[in-house]
């Protein structure tokens, strides 16, 4: 085995949250004397098993251990960089975690130095920038993402290269570029990831959309509660302008673009791009009606692209190696790949970047390991709050646009939450129209008063206040949300409870009619029961419930009062015997 060349440390927010700093001072302390270098790299998308610790040979060949610990690095130090042995027993475990990824916004995460422009310019960043300045026109860059197939990346799925060229025929001599880093989907963390781990990625792409346009100004709106992003995105910012590729004449052309950052306040509707440029301008985040778009009117009513960050991250790939190879993945009308945010009930829960036109069933048993426990797989809520719950029938369907919607759902930004056969569908679609119900800027009635309804209605069924002409409600609400709400996160918001409502309304219907959660999660239809031939009358449980509710009954077992009762689980939590049950 050839000598080990570098020992690369995950230190992302989530590779730090998990324990990283002191695995990486344990290293860097040990390795600083010797010819190993010790760096930070960003997230390489296995969060299920960070801390990670890369072990990268002089021929290139990596062993990834996780989760690793400061004495777990010991061994890593002694038996494999010094004793040129890898310790087989603590590599990461995942499984398929890559087999079918596809890593084009992600090449660089977890392999580089995010804080290093070296490093990024020895794997081909910033070509592209030279590419465009000293081979192309404006008008050729455009074509070239046009041909590409390049969408959104941020929900709406509107091709880039037409947003583009919108922009670029307006004749105003002031123009915007805006990077959308405002992710606030619960369980989402793909733009914070690409952000701490491959900052310059997302600068290059601002700067040819900048040079497509005919911009010369860029702002990096990313939300305040990503500290590492901001600082990173800033040393970034830096390092470009003094390599000169940001500022005046940029590589000697004459072409000039300065790019600053705007910290968001953590609004969710800011990610809508008018909320969004309201709250650059210093105003409250509201939405407007468009037309006009951006595009014609738009920063301080100036023409203004407004991209998101994974779209962004796309485009030096793809001036680099050609619109053909970035066409060559996905499906007809959604192509390249799409990064997601798997979390929830699933083994390999991370960051992952698949080819559309993958199955949702690939994506979730394959990529993501499958479910924990050996519990069966129930749904998945992707898209983010204002997405769609699809049951673990559809897991045939490719993860590709038209075919998301087809069924309900849509694309979003990229979070996709797994749930198991534990997972109970009504409070589920509660919880996503309680966030999006509270997150409304309020500006339009059917947003902010029939979103509220809609939630009033959920939380009397699962509270066991359901009457049965609530669900015929609930879907004539929803519908009117969706048709007459202002902005697009309001025309989506109700989409978790009209898709819960078309394929699983048999659990509503228990709810409703019988009073019973199937799942029995909603605490309020729940009784506990003490089943007389398992008690073996310890009393642990009477003595752990918190009300008095659990007394002595006719014979040796204890038996649960349920008017007393409290449904708190704490008596089956301490019983020893599984002699309580839940109904």
């Amino acid at each position: 085995m050839s000598r080990v060349a570098e020992v690369q440390v995950g230190m992302a927010s989530c590779g730090i949250a998990a324990g990283a700093e002191p695995v990486f001072q344990f290293l860097a302390q040990n390795l600083a004397e010797e010819k190993v270098r010790v760096k930070p790299v960003g997230c390489l998308g296995m969060c299920f098993s960070e801390p990670l610790v890369a072990v990268v040979t002089e021929d290139g060949e990596r062993f990834v251990y996780g989760p690793v610990d400061v004495k777990k690095a010991e061994r890593i130090l002694t038996e494999h960089v010094r004793g040129g042995t890898p310790v087989e027993d603590l590599l990461a475990k995942g499984d398929g975690f890559f087999t079918k990824q596809v890593r084009i916004v992600l090449e660089n995460c977890g392999m580089i130095d995010p804080t290093s422009i070296d490093e990024y310019i020895s794997r081909g960043g910033y070509e592209a920038l030279q590419k465009v300045l000293r081979e192309m026109t404006p008008a050729e860059v455009i074509e070239e993402i046009t041909k590409s197939g390049l969408r959104g990346r941020g929900g709406a799925g509107f091709p880039t290269g037409t947003k583009w060229s919108f922009a670029a025929k307006e004749k105003d001599p002031i123009k915007f570029v805006v990077c959308n880093g405002d992710e606030g989907d619960p369980g989402a963390f793909m733009d914070r990831s690409v952000l701490e781990g491959d900052p310059h990625r997302v600068i290059e792409g601002m700067i040819i959309a900048g040079y497509a346009i005919g911009a010369r100004e860029g702002i990096v709106y990313v939300r305040a509660e990503y500290p590492l992003a901001v600082r990173r995105v800033r040393q970034a910012i830096a390092a470009a302008e003094a390599r000169g590729f940001l500022g005046n004449n940029i590589l000697g052309s004459s072409f000039s673009f300065r790019i600053t950052v705007k910290e968001g306040a953590g609004a969710f509707v800011c990610g809508e791009e008018t909320a969004l440029i309201a709250s650059v301008e210093g105003k409250r985040g509201m939405p407007r009606r468009r037309p006009p778009y951006p595009a014609q009117h738009g920063l301080w009513g100036h023409p203004t692209v407004i991209n998101n960050v994974e779209t962004l991250a796309n485009v030096p790939w793809i001036i680099r190696h050609g619109w053909e190879a970035f066409a060559r993945y996905g499906t007809e009308k959604s192509k390249g790949t799409k990064v997601f945010a798997l979390a929830g009930k699933v083994r390999h829960s991370g960051l992952v970047e698949i080819p559309m036109g993958l199955t949702l069933g690939e994506l979730v048993l394959e990529v993501g390991g499958g479910i924990p426990k050996e519990k069966a797989f129930k749904a998945v809520q992707i898209g983010g709050p204002s997405g769609g719950c699809l049951p673990a029938s559809l897991a045939h369907v490719p993860v590709d646009y038209e075919s998301l919607k087809e069924h309900g759902a849509i694309m979003g930004s990229g979070g996709l939450i797994v749930m198991d056969e534990d997972t109970c569908m009504v409070e589920v679609a509660r919880f996503f129209l309680d966030f999006t119900q509270k997150e409304s800027c309020g500006k339009c009635t059917f947003c902010r008063v029939g979103t509220k309804r809609m939630l009033e209605i959920l939380s009397g069924i699962v509270e066991g206040k359901g009457r049965p002409e609530d669900l015929d409600v609930l879907m004539d609400l929803g519908q009117k949300v969706k048709t007459y709400s202002l902005c697009g996160l309001g025309q989506t918001a109700p989409n978790p409870v009209l898709t819960t409502l078309r394929y699983f309304r048999d659990e509503y219907e228990a709810h409703v009619r019988e009073k019973r959660c199937p799942a029995r999660v909603c605490r309020a239809l729940l009784t506990y029961h003490i089943e007389p031939e398992l008690c073996r009358g310890c009393k642990l449980c009477t003595k752990a419930c918190p009300v008095g509710a659990i007394e002595q009954g006719p014979g040796k077992f204890q038996v649960i009062r349920e008017e007393k009762c409290i449904r708190c689980g704490r008596c089956r939590e301490v019983c020893p015997f599984g002699a309580i049950s839940v109904r």
